[in-house]
């Protein structure tokens, strides 16, 4: 657990400081890709991960599989390891910790939307669920690094869009103060939303390129993390099928 525990403190410090990078993986190889590159911490992408097993995303892939595959991730490099692990699975608060860090990494996703019944949960019952988790990894004697995605932007999350942005601050507050080390408003695109909610926050957040919102301007509006999802498979993927028609 020493090295574990040291792992998680050393990720945990890289969201102050300088903006921490991400370029998410599926598997061993693309992991060990980033690591080669540079990058000082590795996290996963479920949508990537489920598509490299052959299982659409949404928590559709069994959980023994995504976190098999973290496994292999996770003991193929030596920088730390947080794990997109979607809504936690169903599992347990200590079941889900201590099979996380069975696969040796120390951080994770864990979103908002309710994949069952549609829509998203409720927000003071994940609050509540974080701050189970956050005890359940304290009892297991290692902090993991919980980055907690906030889903009100997503289309599908049922907010109107007016009301996304005071919904999103509404929950990171709830999910921050439940022990979330950063919060993660996936789906924002605007600069002003963005910018609001590194103020209203007031913790690390987590934000994505696209369209005006490029690696200098998170930095400039105090992003702390940023992740690409799936992007990089696909394009990877995408390289393949090109070849291969060409072929």
């Amino acid at each position: 657990m020493t090295d574990l525990t040291a792992r998680a403190e050393t990720l945990r410090g890289l969201h102050s400081g300088e903006m921490l990078v991400l370029p998410n993986v599926w598997d061993a190889a693309s992991a060990e890709v980033v690591a080669e590159a540079g990058f000082p911490a590795i996290a996963t992408a479920s949508a990537a991960v489920s598509a490299m097993l052959g299982f659409p995303d949404g928590e559709g892939a069994p959980w023994q599989e995504m976190f098999a595959a973290a496994g292999r991730v996770a003991h193929a490099v030596s920088v730390p390891v947080t794990v997109d692990a979607e809504a936690g699975y169903g599992l347990a608060p200590r079941e889900f910790v201590d099979r996380l860090l069975e696969t040796g990494a120390v951080g994770c996703n864990l979103e908002d939307t309710d994949h069952r019944g549609g829509g998203l949960v409720d927000a003071d019952e994940h609050a509540q669920r974080l701050a189970d988790i956050r005890a359940a990894a304290a009892d297991a004697g290692v902090q993991i690094v919980v980055n907690a995605r906030v889903d009100a932007f997503l289309g599908d999350a049922g907010i109107p869009e007016p009301d996304r942005l005071a919904e999103t601050i509404r929950r990171g507050r709830l999910y921050r103060d439940a022990g979330a080390d950063c919060v993660y408003p996936i789906g924002v695109r605007g600069k002003e939303d963005l910018a609001a909610l590194v103020i209203e926050l007031a913790c690390p957040v987590n934000g994505n390129t696209g369209g005006d919102l490029d690696l200098a301007t998170l930095r400039e509006l105090g992003v702390a993390r940023v992740s690409y999802g799936p992007r990089f498979y696909r394009a990877a993927l995408a390289d393949f099928k090109s070849a291969i028609e060409k072929l």
